[in-house]
């Protein structure tokens, strides 16, 4: 009688916990890169939000691209006619990469709008053809200085932005049914 007293209470105490962890209505993020405010709006249908989200990743490129002291070694990394002269605003001019896309992170609410705004980035093409973008707090630096500022990204332009969610079944959720 004892045992079966605290199993019960046992049970009835994590019984909160694990439905708590199967919980959905927790907001997923969403990701896509974009090359054009036109290609974001045709898969987000938001054009307001792609504006801003185009308009700050350009403001943010100029001070989180790479910084190269001539065009020649920026264009080696990002291809002919990809960079152009700029000016740090005391007078110290550097070569960097033309912004050519930009990424959109958005926190979207269980019903699949648009929660708490967005977060966006400048990405860049190398002369091979993938694409980067700047590291985390990253700072133009210039090549051969104390590190490099961009990260490669696997991610295709223009295409549906992907969901994740964080938290138990998180994997669960992208398996199909079926052999």
């Amino acid at each position: 009688m004892k045992r079966s007293r605290t199993a019960a209470l046992l049970l009835m105490s994590t019984a909160p916990l694990l439905l708590t962890a199967c919980d959905r209505s927790e907001s997923a993020s969403r990701e896509g890169l974009y090359t054009s405010v036109e290609a974001c709006v045709a898969q987000t249908n938001d054009s307001n939000t792609c504006q801003q989200a185009f308009a700050k990743a350009q403001q943010d490129a100029v001070a989180t691209a790479p910084r190269f002291a001539n065009r020649e070694e920026c264009e080696a990394s990002y291809g002919k006619e990809k960079c152009a002269e700029r000016n740090d605003g005391a007078s110290h001019s550097f070569f960097g990469p033309l912004m050519t896309g930009f990424f959109l992170s958005q926190m979207m609410s269980r019903n699949g709008v648009a929660a708490n705004g967005f977060n966006s980035a400048p990405a860049f093409r190398d002369s091979n053809g993938g694409w980067q973008r700047p590291a985390t707090g990253a700072g133009g630096v210039y090549r051969g200085g104390a590190g490099t500022a961009m990260v490669p990204v696997n991610a295709t332009p223009n295409r549906a932005v992907t969901s994740s969610r964080s938290g138990f079944g998180t994997s669960g959720s992208s398996r199909g049914i079926g052999g």
